[in-house]
Parts: structure tokens; C-alpha cells; sequence
């Protein structure tokens, strides 16, 4: 793959927070504000400040479609759009088919073959038109976007577009106006978009603030093109479909270059765990790409005592031979411990 060039990176307008404010105020009269809550079981068994920013909570069951209907009615303000197109794995198709059915256009989307199928049958019942397209995510696109030049419709693309971004960055509005003194939010990374837009908004608002963005050891090419200061294309092979990136997008690697300080990288396993832990302490049901907070500040335990911590759970599209998967893999500590110890200061 070609890499940006230096004069492209810095040609890229990159998300802010007027354009997320922006964003915030266009999708509020269709989307209410999603809860942040202090977990107690959490707190005890991190030895931290942990709470949770459940983005499940919407009619999509994920964060997409925030970025989905912001791009969406930015593109209307612009002059009439008779179809909505863009490519996924799923959650930002749902997302698409939800806003297009919104502002009453059809809605195409492209997913690759294999797709989860209950994403799949989500994006139908909304009405949106499927599309097999390709072994992955980034073939799915150029088809997408070929189909879109041939018929003159509006593509909404997960990564080069910016109102996908700054939409998702009303995620991070929200927590920054809502609770203060942050040490680390925790996002997880598929295309860049929620990252890039979530540390958007945080750094403008409180900039010691820290943002680590995780994504599958089965898809890793947002990290290690974040670590290297270049694109890298590699392979995806992984259960957390919402994780997923083979080719990183120019206006995504720019903004987690700019706004993310770290990127990690989470094993299956631990994603697994990282579910079934959730479940078990937080009572929030989430997908594998959902729980990648949990799993990265499990990693990252050691450094995050006595810290303030936000996991953003993006989604709860999980399928049931999944779920099953994850209530039944191991969790690295006793639940009961948990329950029954004295609470500790994350402070000590």
C-alpha cells in the first residue's frame, strides 16, 4: 500500500471540538446521552477509580451510530442525498442503515463474506440493503466506493471521513463535561475514528487527560503503524470483528498521532475474558471489541492503580456461539474475592 505523504498528513483536517460540539448538537434530538457510572467491583479490583461509559445503550446497541448520522446530516446540509453507501463489519452499517432510514433514504451496505450475522440481519431489519463484498474489510470498501461513484450516492466512510469522526467524538464530549480530573480514558480501535475523535474532544477539555487505544493482536495494523509514524497493512484473523483494520485510513493515523498517547494490543483470550468479566462485575452485556478496555487495563493493571479510568464499551452485537465462548473461558481472578473484600482506597 502507498503510504501518506508527509504534505498529505498535513493537509488533513483533523477532528476539533467545534466540529464535535457541532456533531453533538446536530445528533441530540435522535440520540440521548449514554450512562457513565462509577463501578465499585471495578474500582475494588483494579485498586483504581474505573468507571464505564456504556455506549451499548442506544438503538443500535454501539457507539455507530453517532458518527453514522453525524456524516449523514452534514451531507444533507450540503444539498439532497437520494442513497447512503459505505462498507463494514458490521456496527457502522448498522449505523448507516439506521440514520438513512432516519432521514428516509435507502441505505447499501457492503460487508465482507462471513460477516457476524447478527450485525447482518440488524442492518436488514433497519432496511438496509446488504452487499457481500470481499474477504475483509478494506475489499468490502473498494467495492463500496465503487458502487457509490457509478450511482452518485454519499459514502460514509469509518476513517477518512471527518463527521464520522467528530461524531464519535461526542462519546468523549460527553465523558470530559461530565466527569473531571481523568487519568486514562480507554477506547477501543478498529478504523482510528472513536479514538482519534474521543482524544479530540478530552484533550480540549482537560489535556493532561491520557488516551490508550486498543485493538485485536489478530488486527494489528492501527498499532503498529501508530508506534512506526507510517501506514502499515497487515492481515486480520480475529473474533473481535469491531477491531478490525487491514489498510489505516491517512485522516485516522493522523488524528491518533495527534490525540492518542499510547496503543496496545489484546489476544482473543483476553477479549474473551475481558467479556465475561464484565458480565460478572459491571452487569453490562458486551461484544469481544467492546470489552478491549477491560482487557487493556488488565495488561496495564499494575501502572493504572490508583488512577481515575474510563472503559468505553462500544457495542453488545454479540452473537450467542460467541457469548457462549466467553462465560466460559477462565477468569484470571475470584469474582467472589471481589465481592467480599474490604474496599481499598485506590488512593493507598
Amino acid at each position: 500500500m502507498a503510504e501518506p505523504s508527509p504534505f498529505e498528513l498535513s493537509q488533513c483536517r483533523l477532528p476539533c471540538l467545534h466540529g464535535i460540539e457541532d456533531a453533538l448538537h446536530r445528533i441530540r434530538p435522535f440520540l440521548s446521552e449514554t450512562p457513565l457510572v462509577r463501578s465499585e467491583l471495578l474500582s475494588r479490583l483494579f485498586v483504581a477509580d474505573v468507571w464505564t461509559k456504556n455506549d451499548t445503550v442506544s438503538p443500535i446497541a454501539c457507539f455507530k451510530l453517532r458518527g453514522a448520522l453525524t456524516d449523514l446530516l452534514r451531507a444533507q446540509t450540503c444539498g439532497s442525498i437520494s442513497a447512503a453507501v459505505t462498507s463494514s463489519t458490521g456496527n457502522h452499517g448498522q449505523g448507516v442503515a439506521y440514520a438513512a432510514r432516519l432521514l428516509g433514504i435507502p441505505a447499501h451496505i457492503f460487508l465482507p463474506v462471513g460477516a457476524n450475522p447478527t450485525k447482518r440481519l440488524t442492518i436488514q431489519a433497519l432496511g438496509g440493503t446488504v452487499h457481500e463484498a470481499g474477504n475483509d474489510i478494506d475489499a468490502a470498501k473498494a467495492m463500496a466506493r465503487a458502487f457509490t461513484a457509478t450511482h452518485g450516492y454519499c459514502f460514509a466512510d469509518d476513517g477518512e471521513s471527518l463527521g464520522v469522526m467528530e461524531g464519535a467524538g461526542t462519546v468523549g464530549l460527553e465523558v470530559a463535561q461530565t466527569l473531571k480530573a481523568i487519568d486514562w480514558l480507554i477506547v477501543p480501535m478498529g478504523s482510528g475514528s472513536l479514538a482519534s475523535g474521543c482524544g479530540a474532544a478530552l484533550k480540549a477539555l482537560q489535556p493532561e487527560a491520557r488516551i490508550l487505544a486498543v485493538q485485536a493482536k489478530g488486527s494489528p495494523a492501527m498499532v503498529e503503524s501508530f508506534f512506526a509514524r507510517r501506514a502499515i497493512a497487515r492481515p486480520v484473523q480475529t473474533v473481535a470483528d469491531g477491531l478490525v483494520c487491514r489498510e489505516p485510513a491517512t485522516r485516522a493515523l493522523a488524528a491518533l498521532w495527534k490525540f492518542v498517547d499510547d496503543a496496545l494490543l489484546v489476544s482473543d483470550e483476553e477479549l474473551l475474558v475481558a467479556v465475561h468479566a464484565l458480565a460478572a462485575l459491571a452487569h453490562v452485556l458486551v461484544e469481544p471489541s467492546g470489552a478491549a478496555a477491560f482487557a487493556a487495563a488488565w495488561q496495564r493493571r499494575a501502572d493504572l492503580k490508583g488512577k481515575r479510568i474510563v472503559f468505553v464499551l462500544t457495542g453488545a452485537n454479540i452473537t450467542s456461539e460467541v457469548l457462549q465462548r466467553a462465560v466460559t473461558t477462565a477468569l484470571p481472578f475470584s469474582v467472589d474475592t471481589v465481592l467480599q473484600e474490604e474496599a481499598r482506597s485506590y488512593e493507598d
